[in-house]
């Protein structure tokens, strides 16, 4: 036993002791019940607490903790048996001792109530019950309180492992993200464009909202839009004439939030897989909200079928798992690949809520 353990319990000594005087004032009143022999009374309650103390105790601290509680039922109740009846043999001695001594082997100056020994047990086992369902009240109480403990401590390590999966993901996107837009910038650069500075613009903005926006947990959707149209930009730059997109989105409410670079994802891997075929690459995106639902949907060119094992990269596989960490079973994502068209829909239900802050 520990020292922090030893002081604890030595702590609750007063209040057991003011206890026991309870029980002894408690003995002094139920043996006194229509007896003028109070002496006799006094000594028999002496005698009676130290047993009733040692039974308690045991029960307590070695019955209840060692079989009960472990589930051990039979050698509760076999040792409970052999309790019952040391302490049945020890209040039998102080019952004769009592006889002997103190009443000079006269019956009739005994207490009516100390001479059975039914009714003594009775009163002893009253208080080993009570003190034993104390016992039993404050162990649930105290497993009640370390489970709750236990579950927000796993809670806890749940979440810090999400955030840390989270970040993760996320430093994942930027090195993509960038790569393709810096080479944009390279390509225009060799040429000596004239859009080369505002593609150098509309990258800041990006580079913006990538590095700083990206760590707050969530973005406003129109801003999330408007950064996927500035995308588009830049890359309608990089293919010109070689470049078909039709982009259509409702007007977006203020207060509709998600978490950043939800879609923008999609878009660059609808830019970055997508094939020209009869000379453009086509890519059509839909935005909009119906029921406080977001639903979003981008397709892109692909000469082949068999290209699907190749197009979900990074992108896609992360923003997968982003999605089952942040919504959960709010969101509902197919991709298909058929007729030289690849596509993603994505459905955010209950948009708002679904957002873990």
């Amino acid at each position: 036993m520990n020292l922090i353990e030893l002081l604890r319990k030595i702590k609750f000594v007063p209040l057991h002791m003011l206890f026991w005087g309870g029980v002894w004032l408690f003995y002094i009143y139920f043996f006194g019940f229509n007896s003028a022999n109070q002496p006799y009374v006094i000594w028999f309650s002496n005698i009676l607490v130290p047993v009733t103390i040692v039974t308690t105790y045991f029960v307590i601290y070695f019955l209840i903790p060692n079989y009960l509680l472990k589930k051990k039922h039979w050698y509760f109740l076999l040792y409970g048996i052999y309790t019952l009846i040391a302490s049945a043999y020890l209040i039998t001695i102080s019952m004769f001792l009592g006889f002997m001594f103190k009443t000079e082997l006269n019956t009739d100056l005994m207490p009516p109530l100390s001479k059975s020994l039914p009714f003594i047990l009775i009163g002893v086992y009253l208080v080993v019950a009570l003190v034993s369902a104390f016992k039993l009240l404050r162990h649930n109480y105290e497993s009640i309180e370390r489970n709750k403990s236990l579950e927000n401590k796993i809670l806890e390590a749940q979440l810090q492992i999400k955030n840390q999966e989270l970040q993760y993901l996320k430093k994942q996107i930027h090195p993509h993200f960038l790569f393709n837009t810096l080479n944009t910038i390279y390509g225009f650069a060799l040429k000596q464009s004239k859009s080369t500075p505002l593609i150098i613009l509309k990258l800041s903005n990006l580079l913006d909202y990538i590095l700083y926006q990206i760590e707050k947990p969530k973005v406003s959707l129109k801003e999330e839009v408007l950064h996927i149209e500035e995308y588009i930009e830049l890359e309608k730059m990089r293919f010109q004439d070689s470049l078909k997109v039709n982009f259509k989105s409702q007007p977006i409410p203020d207060t509709i939030q998600v978490t950043p670079m939800l879609l923008i994802p999609f878009v660059e891997n609808a830019f970055k897989h997508g094939q020209i075929i009869d000379g453009f690459l086509r890519v059509d995106v839909e935005i909009f909200l119906k029921n406080n639902s977001l639903n979003f949907s981008i397709k892109n060119t692909i000469r082949s079928t068999d290209e699907k094992k190749s197009i979900k990269g990074i992108g896609l596989d992360n923003i997968q798992k982003r999605l089952q960490l942040l919504y959960q079973d709010q969101y509902q994502l197919e991709i298909e690949n058929q007729d030289h068209w690849f596509s993603v829909n994505l459905m955010v239900n209950n948009l708002n809520a679904s957002i873990n802050d």
